[in-house]
């Protein structure tokens, strides 16, 4: 029995991501790095009677064109359902399985899906809760105007769990499938669970999805209403409305996002002689006691110290942190006091940066999405800058990677996560290391 103190080593053997800056490592890791921005005016919603007006929008999407692409690099049956499930599902349903599909080809594991004779012992979790929320509005606008005219699979399709049941028929998974939440830590809450199902339940593989959240009009106008999300001063410039640590920030701006991560047990990838983008090492989850949107620099301080400690690793070997940093007036000064109580005299010599300066808040799914970017940083070498700091906050006081791309030789990396109902969730990676 493998006790906390001797858990298996868990790597990312694969990832597939999908955001308006891309929806392949190259292209989503160039854009970064260029510093260009995933905001825009939304088309998906009607913003005609609401505050809110740009965000991070994949509408117009062509999952048809992404069809296209797979056909070639998966099996043909799989493919044939994928195909089918795709056709009729919502939207992020369609863009979870697409995901998944991506990230399970990056690992090499395509071809072991749906065996009969040799299965693969795979979980799949699903990161977020009320994820088809605009297709569950335009649902009530169809039953209020004819009740008969509503889709019959409806009652399916609107739930969570389809997510996870679309996924398990493409890739004929078997294992335990089921979703988790944690508002905007649910990528790192999710990420957490798959690594217990490697560690205590005897999976060789768990295919982690962050999903994207739809977003209807009520939610944005209801964020706007409660001063969380930015919509005074850049409806009329929208690259320029999400800025982490810039003086003029005024709320984070929501965006769409779907990342996937296969994460599998370190001797079952080198037994089929898979090198693996990262090692997990740990995932931790605490809870500021508050149900209300303010951050604790208390609650993400314990819970970075309890991620470190029980990873058995010092501060000091820690190179890197992806922030959450989601461009509110509090949230960002409230992290890097967090950032210095516990890391000491060695936050100055961290680089820490903002990727939802580029892509928004994909919320649920974010930490998932951006602990893709993390290690696609880490393995290649050079971070991203975060954008639009016109003017550094005096009380940023950290190297938040403010002047452009950097060049910096990351080890260790940590994924801060922190959502509303004071949710706390880190996560902490390391490069692959045969020893």
């Amino acid at each position: 029995m493998l006790t906390p103190a001797q858990p298996s080593r868990v790597i990312v053997s694969g990832m597939g991501v999908n955001t308006p800056l891309g929806d392949n490592h190259d292209a989503f890791y160039d854009n970064l790095l260029a510093g260009k921005s995933a905001i825009r005016h939304w088309e998906c919603v009607d913003t005609s009677g609401i505050y809110s007006k740009v965000g991070g929008d994949l509408t117009g999407y062509d999952t048809v064109a992404k069809l296209e692409e797979l056909r070639t690099q998966l099996p043909e049956e799989v493919f044939r359902r994928l195909r089918k499930l795709v056709k009729r599902a919502p939207f992020t349903t369609k863009l979870s399985m697409l995901c998944a599909a991506d990230a399970l080809v990056d690992a090499g594991l395509v071809d072991r899906c749906g065996e009969t004779e040799n299965p693969l012992r795979m979980a799949i979790v699903v990161a977020g809760h009320n994820l088809n929320k605009h297709y569950k509005y335009e649902l009530a606008e169809t039953f209020a105007e004819e009740p008969d005219y509503v889709e019959p699979l409806a009652s399916l399709l609107s739930l969570d769990t389809d997510h996870a049941g679309s996924i398990a028929e493409v890739f004929g998974c078997h294992g335990a499938i089921y979703t988790i939440g944690g508002a905007c830590a649910s990528g790192n809450i999710a990420l957490r669970n798959a690594l217990d199902e490697i560690r205590y339940h005897d999976y060789d593989v768990v295919l982690l999805i962050g999903a994207a959240l739809e977003y209807a009009p009520m939610d944005l106008h209801a964020m706007a209403l409660m001063g969380a999300i930015s919509f005074q001063s850049f409806n009329d410039d929208p690259a320029a409305a999400s800025r982490p640590y810039d003086s003029r920030r005024e709320g984070f701006v929501p965006s769409h996002g779907t990342a996937a991560l296969v994460l599998e047990r370190f001797d079952h990838a080198r037994e089929r002689g898979a090198a693996g983008h990262a090692e997990v090492l740990h995932a931790t989850a605490l809870s500021d006691g508050c149900h209300l949107p303010t951050p604790s620099a208390d609650g993400q301080a314990r819970t970075m110290t309890r991620l470190l400690e029980y990873a058995g690793v010092a501060p000091e070997e820690v190179d890197f942190v992806s922030a959450h940093a989601t461009s509110t007036p509090l949230g960002d000064v409230t992290e890097l006091e967090s950032i210095r109580n516990v890391f000491g005299g060695h936050a100055k010599r961290l680089k820490i940066n903002a990727p939802k300066s580029m892509l928004g808040h994909c919320c649920w799914s974010a930490p998932t999405v951006e602990t893709v970017a993390a290690i696609l940083q880490m393995n290649r070498g050079v971070l991203h800058a975060s954008i639009n700091i016109d003017e550094m906050d005096p009380r940023v006081d950290l190297d938040v990677c403010a002047d452009g791309p950097v060049r910096h030789e990351v080890r260790t990396f940590l994924k801060d996560s922190f959502g509303f109902g004071g949710i706390n969730c880190c996560s902490l990676f390391r490069r692959v290391e045969a020893s």
